[in-house]
């Protein structure tokens, strides 16, 4: 709810600005008791009050009031801090708050008379509105103290409430241990069973259909309500065994209402071929997507298809060469079917009782017996949802996560009996409500949140939780970090069937991406619409609300986006990604301004910012934007008291990865940060992307901790030392590139000075970051192999990517293989200098993924045992020409899954054909190792290796 995602972020201010070692203002001490206690007792007060109102569609009256006296609260501190800034007096020193002017007037005579009195007033009048919304706080928490006296006094006598539900009965349902499993891949496995009770039948009947039947191309649609589970059914089709194996290429791409045709194509491609297409138009893609089916047989799934225009738009570049290629299409809309000129499609039906029964069971209770006491109670909730999946697997969540006495279950029951139906997607909604009002507070503005992402967004986690944090709704817990918290409370939305997992993190079993089905997202926005928790503009609108605290711009042009903006004097957060903004000076109080988004290909569309205008915005928390060229890096950075995050991007490439690999030279954009940016003491994560890069200076003598960040990304030259990891001891992510190169007519780092970083010895300093987890470091020219090699890295790392020039391997990977956590190890070009690589007993007992790319001189690799890399997953070779042969032992470990080769010798390729044989003979059918190599025309012999777990793929360029 709004109000209690108010009082989270208020406390957060007030508590950011008395910890803050130099915080812009000063609040009495007096009132800061007061405003500690009132949101204290408000929050207590809402974790236990349900309102009266909860089935209406007018908000509540108290939780409007309690939301904008909080408002007005955070109105006024937020004010003055920019008042406070812009009027600081220009006097030695900074001065934390105006009060400060009479301990400075007699230490400096030059300070001006209306300045002073400017300051005076401004304290004065800061304090007695403060005051004023304290007392309006005062009130509020009054009036709710009297209620919930009137409802317990009601409960003692009656088992009625003046509140729909039993007040201590919720406070224990929200303070019950939270489920948080303990990995991610087995939770999320055993929902997509769970999801397909009922469900197996028409599974195998699709199947038969996608494998059999006509030669000709075949388009086989999924038609059904809102939350019936075609996605899901589609979804286990695609992961399907069978369906991997007799189709040469597999693709899945999700259309919705508002579709994208560009977006659709290239999506397709990049999936088929691993060609991105990004600098392809439409009717490119088209042509190209073509010739790559052309003679392949595929399959592709386009999920939630709203129109038959998208179909007429795209049909011409899926050809039919009668080779048994199929399309999927899932859809709500029945109609579609004859428009696709079908004779054959599956209609999602709903569950019968028996399947019910089953989904239920297995959501609320898994593995554990049903207690027979809740047995009927159960019966007739189950009966309630009318057989919709999506509906018994969220009341389901909700149970899992509750108290399992008759009494509660018995509330739920009668909660779902009051529910009318009046048409499928209305009812399923009002069932949905029950679970958000069942929702603990602390989890309801992080899910009504997730209404900002466009319909069937992907969503990527690490952006998400930045954003949770920077809005301020995640409630401290004493002894955790914000993004611990987020992870906790991302768990408990997943687990009770509110967020769905989309894409699990490579070998880590985290959620990387996660998604919220079409009608919880619909639930969030008639939420947000009741509570004025954020608006989402798609058009002009004809009221412009000038209170509005959150908006996010969809789809729409500058012209409607400037009109808007103009109203937007009390805005907190503007979320426009792919959009052209209009200059961000006039929106003071902005915390979060995210006009850029990582996952959105936006080149030169959108708009560009210079970072003097994006720092005035001095109560910003969250600022991610595109980079004007020509911008620079202002030292007034330092007025951002609380930032947390900051993201920058300039360049329309972002292949520089692979530019690099090819050895084509680039030309980076270096921005020279001031030295005041080692005193943000807020700062999480800073991320510079792209070709751009971000130059640090020494630190000031002033010792600053900045034990919150935890991202650094996009660092040239970083010089390591003693004061340098002092100063940044709890970073878990580390993105360094380090150059000699005079670029763009700008000296990065003389060679003096890399001289001078050799003989300080900078990297052995690495292994003094304790928490670091994820290092990535390019070694250009200008690195001495001597200074290489004297690196060590920290046992806490678990991802490490290293590229490097001209340097011997050797040496350096006996000391990455003896990193006990590591399980990503990403090694590209450097030398082996004895042509030989010897893997020793002990060495790399963590590590999953092993990739090597262009490493020079490697002849011969031996392994004694498959217990040197006990636990790997997936081996990818590239460009490793010299290359004999891949070890035998490598096929006997037994995790193995994947072994990739591109441009490797013959006889490697040859190799790993052999490592599949002796493994086909042990296990047979049961194999679970699938091998594709990529090879140069010159090689195409090699093709005649293939077979199903041998796939061999000729590079025609």
């Amino acid at each position: 709810m709004a109000a209690y995602g108010a009082l989270v972020s208020l406390m957060h201010i007030i508590d950011r600005l008395e910890k803050h070692p130099s915080p812009p203002i000063s609040i009495h001490k007096q009132q800061v008791e007061s405003l500690t206690q009132n949101v204290t007792f408000l929050q207590d007060f809402l974790d236990s009050y349900i309102s009266p109102v909860v089935d209406d569609h007018e908000p509540d009256s108290l939780e409007r009031r309690i939301a904008d006296a909080v408002y007005a609260a955070e109105d006024a501190i937020e004010s003055q801090i920019v008042l406070q800034i812009d009027n600081r007096p220009k006097i030695p020193g900074k001065m934390s708050s105006f009060i400060n002017l009479f301990r400075a007037r007699c230490k400096c005579a030059t300070i001006d008379r209306n300045e002073l009195e400017v300051g005076v007033n401004a304290a004065e009048d800061f304090y007695h509105d403060l005051q004023q919304v304290i007392e309006e706080m005062n009130s509020i928490s009054t009036a709710a103290d009297q209620l919930q006296r009137k409802v317990s006094s009601t409960h003692a006598a009656s088992s009625s409430t003046v509140i729909k539900k039993d007040v201590l009965e919720i406070v224990a349902a929200a303070q019950l241990p939270r489920k948080v499993s303990s990995t991610h891949a087995a939770s999320s496995s055993s929902v997509k069973e769970s999801m397909m009770v009922g469900f197996k039948e028409v599974l195998l009947e699709v199947l038969d259909k996608l494998t059999g039947g006509q030669r000709s191309r075949q388009i086989i649609p999924i038609m059904g309500m809102g939350g019936i589970g075609k996605t899901t059914l589609a979804r286990h089709v695609f992961e399907h065994a069978l369906v991997k194996e007799h189709f040469d290429i597999c693709a899945w791409t999700t259309i919705s209402q508002t579709y994208n045709v560009r977006e659709t194509l290239r999506e397709v491609l990049f999936q088929a071929s691993g060609d991105s297409g990004s600098d392809l138009n439409e009717v490119e893609l088209g042509e190209k997507l073509y010739k790559y089916l052309y003679d392949r047989r595929y399959l592709i799934i386009m999920d939630d298809m709203w129109s038959i225009e998208v179909w007429d738009k795209i049909r011409s570049s899926f050809p039919d060469c009668n080779d048994g290629s199929r399309i999927i299409v899932t859809t709500r809309l029945s109609n579609l079917t004859s428009q696709l000129r079908v004779s054959y499609g599956v209609g999602m039906k709903f569950l019968d009782e028996a399947s019910s029964w089953d989904l239920f069971t297995n959501t609320v209770f898994g593995r554990e017996s049903f207690p027979h006491e809740l047995e009927n109670i159960g019966m007739n909730i189950v009966a309630n949802c009318k057989g919709l999946p999506l509906s018994i697997a969220t009341i389901g969540g909700l149970l899992a996560k509750s108290e399992r006495t008759r009494e509660y279950w018995v509330r739920i029951e009668q909660n779902l009996n009051s529910i009318v139906i009046t048409n499928n997607d209305e009812f399923c909604l009002k069932i949905l409500r029950l679970s958000y009002t069942y929702l603990p507070n602390y989890l309801k503005p992080c899910f009504l949140y997730m209404g900002v992402f466009e319909e069937d967004r992907k969503i990527r986690v690490s952006m998400l939780k930045k954003l949770w944090v920077s809005e301020g709704f995640l409630k401290p817990v004493s002894g955790k970090c914000l993004e611990t918290i987020a992870d906790e409370y991302l768990k408990e939305l997943v687990d009770r069937n509110l967020i769905l997992v989309d894409e699990l993190g490579e070998f880590s079993g985290n959620i990387k991406f996660c998604k919220i089905h079409d009608l919880l997202r619909d639930l969030c926005l008639k939420e947000v619409e009741k509570e004025r928790f954020y608006d989402i503009i798609e058009k002009s609108p004809s009221v412009i609300d000038n209170e509005r605290r959150r908006v996010v711009f969809q789809n729409v042009g500058r012209g409607v986006i400037s009109e808007v903006s103009r109203s937007l004097s009390h805005v907190r957060s503007i979320i426009c990604d792919g959009n052209s903004f209009v200059r961000p000076h006039n929106f003071r109080l902005l915390r979060t301004f995210k006009v850029y988004d990582t996952d959105k290909r936006q080149f030169e569309e959108g708009s560009v910012h210079f970072l003097g205008d994006v720092f005035q915005l001095v109560n910003s928390r969250h600022l991610a934007v595109r980079l004007d060229g020509k911008s620079k890096f202002p030292s007034s950075i330092n007025l951002l008291w609380n930032l947390s995050t900051l993201i920058v991007q300039q360049s329309t490439f972002h292949e520089s990865w692979d530019m690099i690999r090819c050895s084509i030279v680039l030309r980076w954009h270096n921005i020279i940060a001031p030295i005041e940016i080692w005193k943000l003491h807020q700062l999480r994560h800073l991320e510079f992307v792209g070709i751009t890069q971000l130059m640090l200076p020494d630190p000031p003598s002033e010792m600053v901790i900045m034990e919150n960040l935890q991202t650094l990304k996009g660092v040239m030259n970083l010089y390591l030392n003693e004061d340098v990891v002092k100063r940044i001891p709890n970073v878990k992510k580390l993105h360094l590139l380090y150059d000699s190169e005079e670029m763009e007519g700008c000296l990065i780092k003389s060679l003096s000075e890399l001289k001078q970083m050799e003989r300080a010895n900078c990297f052995s300093y690495l292994q003094c970051l304790s928490k670091l987890e994820n290092l990535y470091c390019v070694f250009r020219d200008g690195c001495d192999e001597e200074y290489l090699q004297r690196i060590s890295f920290p046992h806490s790392l678990k991802k490490l990517n290293l590229i490097v020039n001209n340097v011997e391997l050797e040496e350096i990977l006996g000391k990455i293989g003896w990193l006990p956590l590591l399980h990503k190890l990403v090694l590209q070009n450097g030398r082996f200098k004895t042509g030989k690589w010897d893997t020793i007993e002990g060495q790399f007992r963590s590590l999953k993924l092993l990739q090597l790319v262009g490493c020079q001189g490697l002849k011969s690799w031996t392994m004694a045992e498959s217990s040197h890399i006990p636990l790997l997953h997936e081996l990818r070779l590239r460009g490793l020409d010299e290359l004999e042969e891949i070890p035998s032992e490598v096929g006997e470990i037994a995790t193995l899954k994947s072994i990739t080769l591109e441009d490797c010798s013959e006889s490697a390729v040859e190799s790993a054909k052999k490592i599949v044989e002796e493994q086909e003979d042990l296990y047979g059918d049961q194999l679970d190792l699938h091998v594709r190599a990529e090879v140069p025309k010159a090689h195409e012999r090699l093709q005649s290796l293939a077979s199903p777990n041998f796939e061999v793929t000729v590079r025609t360029y």
